[in-house]
């Protein structure tokens, strides 16, 4: 399954940054790596990666440290990605993004796909599942460690936004996905790609109308500043995954790798402990804060305004995987 690795130089501290520098001592070899991600610091993302690092840390004796850049320092999710490529990082937090890379990752955020939360596990815990990772380190060389469910995304504007009908002129910010540009322009809106630490400088200057995230992520990124409406559409249950460089990964010894997957698994635990105390807070949260909770979205038009967008994108083999997902829900071989 472990493919051969491409060895980073070790015996002497690398300034490079990435690439799993290596510092040696009369007692032991430690592998530095660095994780990047773009969400703030107070974000669940953050705090379970800096528990997956202890927990690496710990199970390793130290051989293995984890670094952690949060909040886009070291560029967009894209540029992250990239950068794992090229040797000059190891790790980071990444979802549906990854289909620029490989067509079946659209998977991880597609509009309505999934019933509920039950759903959406068992295609991650499954075969479907498997099948994402698989694709995912044979077309990207990361190593997908472990998983963290989101909030169901939602659109914010400073007007209530209902139907379809509603999103006519509305210039929104969705992600650098080719399925949402088309899904939101088969819907009625405008939308345009934007990295997420333009969002709010946007909706403030009045560049976009509105953005669709996790409700987590309206809070840590303070939209809820420039933005009335907290439009309860739902139109997506997605999920992300910490990725590892492969060859980084394979460079340790077999020891290490397994501490590493072991603190993976316990560090999954931990998020979905997080995720799910984290979810009602961040609702209390943002509507002291003064949103506007907007809870009569006809999610139904917008899934059926939605679908042609679906139909036209999906390639043979991504019809047959979506087919799928919907066939593991309740009532999905109907649909």
């Amino acid at each position: 399954m472990w493919k051969g690795f491409l060895a980073c130089a070790s015996g002497t501290v690398l300034l490079l940054g990435g690439c799993a520098a290596q510092t040696s001592s009369s007692e032991e070899d430690v592998t530095r790596w660095k994780m990047t991600h773009i969400s703030d610091s107070s974000h669940l993302w953050h705090r379970t990666a800096e528990q997956f690092a202890e927990l690496v840390e710990e199970k390793t004796d130290g051989a293995v440290v984890v670094d952690i850049f949060p909040n886009s320092q070291l560029g967009s999710e894209v540029d992250n990605i990239n950068s794992i490529r090229y040797g000059a990082t190891d790790l980071t937090i990444t979802g549906e993004t990854l289909e620029v890379w490989t067509p079946n990752a659209v998977m991880l955020a597609v509009p309505y796909a999934f019933e509920d939360e039950d759903h959406m596990r068992r295609v991650i815990e499954g075969p479907l599942g498997g099948i994402i990772e698989s694709d995912i380190e044979r077309d990207i060389g990361l190593t997908p460690l472990f998983y963290m469910e989101r909030a169901p995304r939602n659109l914010t504007s400073n007007v209530e936004i209902n139907t379809p009908e509603d999103l006519r002129g509305f210039n929104m910010r969705v992600p650098n996905v080719p399925l949402f540009l088309d899904a939101w322009s088969q819907a009625g809106a405008q939308p345009q790609v934007l990295s997420l630490s333009e969002v709010f400088t946007g909706l403030q200057q009045g560049v976009i109308d509105g953005q669709e995230n996790p409700n987590d992520l309206i809070e840590s990124n303070g939209f809820y500043e420039v933005q009335q409406y907290l439009n309860e559409t739902e139109h997506v249950r997605s999920w992300i995954y910490v990725v590892v460089g492969t060859e980084q990964l394979e460079a340790l010894p077999a020891d290490q790798q397994a501490a590493v997957k072991e603190a993976a698994a316990e560090a999954e635990a931990y998020a979905q402990d997080l995720h799910e105390a984290e979810t009602e807070a961040v609702r209390e949260r943002l509507d002291e804060q003064g949103m506007t909770f907007n809870d009569d979205v006809d999610q139904e038009a917008f899934r059926e305004a939605m679908m042609p967008a679906l139909e036209e994108y999906f390639t043979e083999e991504q019809n047959e995987l979506y087919l799928d997902i919907l066939a593991e829900g309740e009532g999905g071989e109907s649909e």
